[in-house]
């Protein structure tokens, strides 16, 4: 068990998160034909808490999903219903019992995602009740504009002899396989992303989350881009973990004030940044507010 200040679960914490992507796609919009996600008015890239809640959980099941406290409760091909059903049998509970403690704590102490970020499972028949995560996330949005792309692809493998073209085979006989399936591919050239988030001791504390858990969030954080390769989401990299720790469980400043003091801003001589490195990040930590604490742990 770590003794970090920043693991502290009787402390309150709210965090800046900088991410880049360089020729991907970070987190595709299915309403706009699964372009990069953007503000219509600014035209500032956007990524989902639900998107990066996923890496986390991917992260976290990989890691140590098959240890009891941190099964992973929202899972691709798989029903939440069914996940709720093991805290009835596990409990011997019949469904439709309209105590909805004893499986909410179940699933609390069983599922690391339910224990952190919370999760609505008052169905009808398995009720187990409404849970408020300590974690919170925002969108994440870039700091400047993006351009999203969608650029042609071509796939020369047919699927099937019945898609060779006729015409090609009198033509050239050579030729006819490369006449595959057209497709299309959505990127962005370059984008840096900032998002804020919060860890409230009150919930934690309902929840039964630990110090381990505070800890294996900020290494998902840290680690978990580099589980999650694909290439439609080309390179996308950590750039800053920065964690103001709060004295008090209430906390000693207003979030955004603490927020403000890391700044990022595109340097004067780029014109179209295409590398982190075309920005410089700033850090304020002179004059910190009475009982405020900041942790960097990437960049």
């Amino acid at each position: 068990m770590t003794s970090e200040t920043y693991t502290d679960i009787s402390h309150r914490h709210d965090f800046v998160l900088l991410f880049d992507v360089i020729d991907g796609n970070p987190n595709g919009d299915p309403d706009a034909g699964n372009l990069p996600r953007v503000d219509p008015e600014t035209m500032h890239g956007l990524v989902t808490d639900v998107c990066l809640k996923r890496k986390v959980r991917n992260y976290v099941d990989i890691l140590r999903g098959k240890e009891e406290r941190y099964k992973i409760y929202v899972q691709h091909n798989s029903y939440l219903y069914d996940q709720q059903a093991r805290a009835y049998t596990a409990l011997g509970m019949d469904k439709g019992k309209s105590d909805v403690e004893k499986p909410r704590k179940w699933m609390c102490d069983n599922f690391f995602d339910v224990r952190m970020f919370g999760a609505v499972m008052s169905t009808k028949a398995y009720n187990c009740g409404q849970v408020c995560g300590p974690i919170q996330l925002t969108f994440a949005r870039s700091i400047d504009p993006i351009t999203p792309l969608d650029i042609g692809i071509t796939r020369v493998a047919l699927t099937k002899p019945s898609d060779r073209k006729e015409s090609s085979i009198e033509e050239n006989e050579d030729m006819a396989p490369t006449h595959g399936t057209m497709g299309r591919k959505a990127l962005l050239p370059y984008g840096l992303y900032r998002g804020h988030g919060f860890f409230t001791p009150h919930f934690a504390k309902k929840t039964g989350c630990t110090p381990e858990d505070l800890d294996l969030f900020w290494e998902a954080l840290r680690k978990m881009w580099d589980m999650d390769r694909s290439a439609a989401r080309g390179l996308i990299s950590l750039r800053g973990l920065y964690i103001f720790s709060h004295q008090s469980g209430l906390g000693n400043a207003p979030a955004h004030t603490l927020f403000a003091r890391i700044t990022v801003t595109r340097k004067r001589d780029v014109k179209t940044p295409r590398k982190f490195s075309d920005y410089t990040v700033m850090v304020e930590e002179n004059n910190m507010p009475n009982g405020v604490t900041l942790t960097s742990l990437a960049g």
